[in-house]
């Protein structure tokens, strides 16, 4: 019936909590890979509608899982139940749903109409839904009942890790334990600060409480819980290094108290790819420079800070002559070459970028009109003489460059405009003979 390999053995019973694995069987339907008969008492499923095995307990016939989802679940809850199972495997965000609310029917007899949680658990053979509900008729799970919880997750491809009201872990799964390298008994009972960076560990109860007293759960998911104000949220190792996680979180209400079941996975390699791309987004593909965006964003938020600030558009002379003369790849060198120069510049902190085409730019925070004058014409002179190591792929081309100087004015607020004037000068630099510095 279903491609999950090796499921997961039934939960016992005797556990308050309702606990049960959902997941699609190869032709799209929903099956029960694993449940409790909290999980039965809850939706008004029958226990001898589990299918047996041939092996049967002193007690009774073990369940044949994977079973049918319309199998188990009665018809009363089954839509409800089944769409939220959807939108939790399409979306990938927890979900909730009240059970008295689903039912369609009068409940069936013994069914206990509990608000559970299913939270997304990725499988090496496909995404199931972990849903999880309190009976509440029952009695607070006792240790071995949470034992019995543990065995449930313990198979889980991400950590899991709950906490009670006091925010001490109660459960950490195997992979919880592969993720942050401590032991489930070096844990258990702990503060969940320990597995958060330091600088993140004092607003952390203040954002669980928050999440708490949050009941609109759409919000919930849409502004889960983070420790820090960006959308990342980290955790801490037990060799201190620092781990990029995304959390999925469950809130279950018992008897008054409140508990948090969070799902977290690694996006390590995500995080790396991420910060990649974003380096990419603001650097200029043939010389490493940042490129126009990351000047610009630089230069505006230098304006803002209302200091000193010089800004100069530098252009290669006759450029095109070089290409056309040498070939592009020569060309690629002359800006190649041109970069490395424009990194020495001395003046801290600079950003020298690529403007774009024979065009590049800097921006000297801190660089008055003649220290910025000064500081052009000593980069002017030194690609003029060739004085710059550089490992030429081709033979080396003689070149000189025309630059625009300018400083910000008091009330400068504008980077366009800024700019403008730096092209300006430039412009001028041009048609005064080139391989000159004008200030604008």
């Amino acid at each position: 019936m279903s491609d999950w390999p090796n499921p997961a053995p039934e939960v016992e019973d005797g556990t308050a909590t309702g606990v049960a694995l959902v997941g699609r069987d190869a032709r799209g339907e929903f099956v029960i890979t694993a449940c409790n008969d909290a999980f039965l008492r809850m939706t008004g499923g029958a226990r001898n509608a589990l299918p047996a095995t041939s092996v049967t307990s002193a007690t009774s016939a073990i369940p044949a899982f994977p079973i049918a989802f319309d199998a188990l679940v009665p018809a009363a809850v089954r839509p409800a139940f089944a769409a939220k199972l959807a939108a939790c495997l399409a979306s990938g965000a927890a979900q909730e749903l009240d059970l008295a609310q689903a039912s369609t029917d009068a409940p069936a007899e013994g069914a206990r109409r509990a608000r559970v949680s299913l939270t997304p658990i990725p499988h090496a053979h496909g995404t199931q839904v972990l849903v999880t509900g309190l009976d509440p008729a029952a009695p607070y799970p006792d240790a071995a009942s949470a034992a019995r919880y543990h065995a449930v997750v313990d198979s889980a491809y991400d950590a899991i890790v709950t906490i009670d009201q006091q925010h001490n872990i109660t459960l950490f799964n195997h992979a919880a334990e592969n993720l942050f390298g401590y032991t489930a008994g070096e844990v258990l009972g702990q503060p969940i600060v320990m597995l958060l960076p330091e600088q993140f560990r004092a607003k952390h109860p203040h954002n669980v409480q928050t999440f708490a007293d949050t009941v609109q759960t759409r919000v919930r998911r849409m502004t889960p819980p983070r420790m820090d104000g960006s959308n990342s949220v980290y955790g801490l190792h037990r060799n201190g290094s620092i781990i990029p996680v995304e959390i999925a979180i469950a809130k279950i209400d018992v008897n008054g108290a409140t508990e948090f079941t969070a799902v977290v996975r690694d996006i390590t390699d995500r995080a790396e790819l991420m910060q990649a791309l974003k380096k990419q987004a603001v650097t200029d593909a043939l010389t490493g420079l940042p490129n126009r965006r990351e000047f610009l964003d630089f230069v505006d938020k230098a304006l803002g800070a209302n200091t000193v600030l010089s800004v100069f558009i530098l252009d290669i002379d006759f450029f095109k002559n070089i290409n056309d003369t040498h070939g592009h790849d020569a060309g690629d060198e002359v800006l190649r070459m041109l970069g490395n120069v424009g990194m020495s510049i001395p003046h801290a902190p600079t950003l020298f970028a690529r403007w774009g085409g024979e065009e590049f730019v800097a921006a000297l925070p801190g660089a008055d009109a003649d220290t910025a004058r000064a500081i052009a014409e000593t980069l002017r002179g030194r690609i003029e003489k060739q004085d710059v190591e550089h490992a030429w792929r081709v033979k080396p081309i003689p070149f000189t460059v025309s630059i625009g100087v300018v400083t910000r004015d008091a009330d400068d607020r504008d980077v366009g405009a800024l700019m403008k004037r730096a092209d300006r000068a430039l412009y001028r630099a041009k048609e005064s003979g080139r391989n000159r510095v004008e200030v604008g």
